[in-house]
């Protein structure tokens, strides 16, 4: 096997920062490999990915030692266009990666800078956005697209020049989870086809482990914990220990008591052996109790006969009913492109129905302006970058009580309170440049939650967030849903989400509403799923695979169980 990145004794600190961000790192990738580096969020797996594809210490100065070869060459002498013919990288935040006014010109950036023959370029535009399936986009703007789209286009940029390793930085971020199941599988495809060495920057292990990979590299405190083949990972407690969740099947198993080994090959549960743990699963789910059903309150949400088209005669919504009651939390998912964040811009009066009207406590708010709705309708926006508008943190979420004149003395206590709730007190004095993605969206929930909304609708609110980050950000909606009484609409493609902290999902699929229903049942209904670009549950594949008819029963108790151990955590 040949060595294609070898960091030996490696450290790197930051020239803004006291402590190194990776110490003593020794790692080596050989070519052709396909790697998932996982950590939680400040582990230091950016900052690998940065020193591999030159970023570290071009865009982002500092000191390391030891020694770093990618291809046999430093990527410290070859600079960031050096790196680039060797190192592809796909973005996390896609819209800092878009250069073109078309799709088409955007793949085509690369080539054209090197001066390819039109006829060429065209031809391999068109295999590369064939293989990305985005051949129907590519006279669309990039901006136009949705977050699954935007990624493909990205994928497709990068591939095109012909580099030695691709590196995707949170792939599934932004991505609905049958757009996930795509992307990993594009990804396999692009790894076995061309031999290319692909690394994978992920949170979301058991999405990214839908297709098999050589090594999976836990990144901790800007060491390497661990380096070791899934199958023997998934049997340890690092994952657990580090703040990463675990593939679902896994937790279940050791609900019910089973010591997980690595020659019943954990990988993925569709092939996994499930006899030696199936007599302590059935007798788990005999024992497991069923969550209390809930108890109904008066409306607070109401949506009526909705219908939206942004062109006349193609309707994105079409006669959408629903209602939330005061103090639900519900998920409203879909496949990218379905018309949910449409439904949250009608919400919030962004946009007018063409039909159909919104109630709110009973009281139809279409003459409400979008300022009065949103004293009580507050929007968190799926891309932090596009609600943030001042340099400084502490400005940025004091700016709604700032603009309705509330005096100062208050608008510090409810900053500085809601900084603490959101884990974001520390940085109170930071410029929000300096924050990762995952920060600068808590910021803006922040912003959003310093207003006391009644009803808080969030677009994809976990998003590239580690589990440590999502389960605080998770608990604190949950824990203002249950103190303020905040009726929370959630849009989501995290599934473990959904299930864990919702009692209801309400599914969209092509503009039309086809469920509404508890998280478990549209998880373990594969017709609601296949159709909303949904994933079944792998607990749904777990029951069925060691004999248990009531699936989605199952899923529920398994929700429920976790809910108490939080509560009693």
């Amino acid at each position: 096997m040949t060595p294609i990145i070898e960091f030996k004794d490696y450290t790197f600190k930051y020239r803004s920062q006291v402590e190194p961000t990776l110490r003593h790192v020794n790692l080596t990738i050989n070519a052709g490999e396909k790697v998932l580096i996982v950590g939680p969020s400040g582990s230091g797996k950016s900052t690998l990915a940065h020193c591999i594809n030159g970023l570290v210490p071009f865009s982002f100065p500092g000191e390391s030692t030891g020694s770093l070869t990618v291809s046999g060459k430093d990527p410290a002498k070859e600079g960031i266009f050096g790196m680039s013919k060797l190192v592809g990288t796909v973005l996390q935040d896609t819209d800092g990666q878009f250069i073109g006014l078309t799709v088409a010109e955007d793949i085509a950036f690369a080539l054209e800078n090197d001066c390819v023959p039109q006829e060429e370029l065209f031809r391999r535009v068109d295999e590369v956005a064939d293989i990305v399936d985005v051949k129907s986009l590519l006279e669309h703007a990039p901006t136009e697209l949705s977050g699954g789209q935007k990624q493909r286009v990205s994928m497709a940029g990068v591939m095109i020049d012909d580099v030695d390793i691709l590196l995707f930085d949170e792939p599934l971020a932004n991505l609905d989870p049958a757009t996930g199941k795509r992307a990993i599988d594009l990804i396999d495809k692009i790894s076995k086809s061309t031999g290319k060495t692909v690394l994978i920057i992920e949170h979301r292990l058991e999405d990214a482990l839908y297709r098999d990979v050589d090594r999976i590299v836990v990144v901790g405190e800007g060491e390497i914990v661990a380096d070791m083949k899934p199958d023997e990972l998934l049997c340890t407690d690092v994952l657990e220990k580090e703040g990463i969740r675990e593939p679902l099947y896994i937790t279940a198993l050791k609900h019910a008591g089973c010591t997980v080994k690595p020659e019943t090959l954990p990988q993925h549960i569709e092939t996994m052996d499930l006899s030696p743990y199936r007599d302590q699963v059935q007798g788990w789910f005999q024992k497991a109790q069923l969550p209390p059903p809930r108890q109904q309150t008066e409306p607070m949400l109401e949506v009526e006969n909705l219908s939206f088209s942004y062109v006349p005669g193609k309707k994105v919504l079409q006669d959408i009913n629903f209602r939330i009651e005061k103090g639900e939390m519900v998920s409203i998912v879909g496949k990218n492109g379905a018309g949910k964040s449409t439904l949250s811009n009608l919400i919030c009066g962004f946009i007018s129905p063409d039909a159909g009207k919104i109630l709110l406590e009973g009281s139809d708010i279409s003459g409400l302006s979008i300022k009065e709705r949103g004293e009580v309708i507050g929007l968190v926006m799926q891309n932090p970058n596009q609600m943030i508008s001042k340099p400084m943190i502490f400005d940025e979420v004091a700016l709604g009580l700032v603009v309705r004149g509330v005096p100062e003395e208050e608008i510090k206590e409810r900053v500085y309170e809601t900084l603490k709730i959101c884990g974001l007190y520390p940085f109170r004095n930071w410029p929000v440049s300096a924050l990762s993605f995952g920060q600068k969206k808590r910021v803006t929930i922040a912003s959003i939650l310093v207003m006391n909304p009644r009803v808080l609708i969030l677009d994809e609110p976990t998003a590239g967030q580690d589990f440590r980050h999502y389960t605080e950000i998770m608990e604190f909606l949950k824990d203002i849903n249950e103190r303020l009484g905040i009726t929370i609409i959630m849009i989501t493609h995290d599934m473990h989400l959904m299930l864990e902290y919702t009692d209801r999902a309400i599914v969209i699929a092509d503009g039309h509403m086809i469920a509404d229903d508890t998280p478990a049942k549209v998880l373990t209904n594969r017709q609601i799923a296949d159709r909303a670009y949904l994933k079944e549950t792998s607990l749904y594949e777990l029951a069925v695979k060691c004999g248990i008819s009531d699936a989605s029963g199952f899923v529920e108790r398994f929700i429920h169980f976790e809910r108490e151990e939080r509560a009693n955590g």
